[in-house]
C-alpha cells in the first residue's frame, strides 16, 4: 500500500563530519547515517539511504546549500493520517451528497408550486417538512465539520429566500407593516 517516496530537505549549514560510503550512481555521493553539526538532526537521516547533491550557486559566507533525497516507505504515523484522511473524505462525500439531495428536493417542490395556477396555502406545508429536514441535515454537517458555518447558513437562507419568493408571487406573504415612529 504504502509506495517509496522521496523527500527533499534543504539545508544550509556546516557539517561538521559526513560518513560516506560507495554509490552506484557517478552523479551523487551516497551516504548511511549521517554525523552532523548540532542544528540538523541525526535521526532524520538514520533509517535507510541518503543521496545527497551539492547545489552550486551562491555560496555566501562559505555555506554551501545541499539537497538530500531519502527514499523508503511512508512513516507509520503518515500512512496513518492518510487512512484516516481518506476515511474523512468518503463521509464528508456522503454527508455533502445527502445535502444537495434535499436542497434539490425542496427546490424541485417550491418550483412545481411556484408554476401551480390554484395552488393553496395549505400546500406549502409539504415544503415546510422538507426545509425543516434540509436545515437539520445542514446543521449536523456545520456541527461535525464538513461544511462551514458561513456555508450553511448561506444554503439555509437560499431555501428561504426561495420559499419566500414563491409566497410572495402566490400572494400569501404579506410583510408586516413597520410602525412608523413619529418625532
Amino acid at each position: 500500500m504504502a509506495a517509496a517516496a522521496a523527500q527533499c530537505i534543504y539545508l544550509s549549514c556546516r557539517f561538521q563530519s559526513i560518513s560516506l560510503s560507495s554509490s552506484s550512481r557517478p552523479s551523487a555521493t551516497a551516504f548511511k547515517p549521517l554525523s552532523s553539526s548540532a542544528n540538523v538532526s541525526h535521526n532524520a537521516f538514520s533509517t535507510g539511504l541518503v543521496s545527497v547533491n551539492p547545489i552550486l550557486g551562491r555560496q555566501a559566507g562559505r555555506s554551501l546549500t545541499i539537497v538530500c533525497e531519502a527514499a523508503g516507505q511512508k512513516a507509520d504515523s503518515a500512512a496513518k493520517r492518510a487512512r484516516q484522511a481518506e476515511k474523512r473524505r468518503l463521509y464528508n462525500k456522503s454527508r455533502k451528497s445527502e445535502i444537495r439531495t434535499r436542497m434539490k428536493k425542496v427546490l424541485e417542490e417550491l418550483e412545481v408550486l411556484r408554476k401551480k395556477a390554484d395552488a393553496q396555502p395549505e400546500e406549502v406545508l409539504g415544503v415546510e417538512k422538507l426545509i425543516a429536514e434540509a436545515y437539520s441535515v445542514i446543521d449536523k454537517a456545520v456541527q461535525v465539520g464538513t461544511l462551514h458555518r458561513n456555508t450553511g447558513a448561506r444554503r439555509k437562507s437560499r431555501l428561504a429566500r426561495r420559499k419566500k419568493a414563491v409566497e410572495i408571487h402566490h400572494g400569501w406573504y404579506a410583510p408586516e407593516p413597520t410602525a412608523a415612529s413619529t418625532v
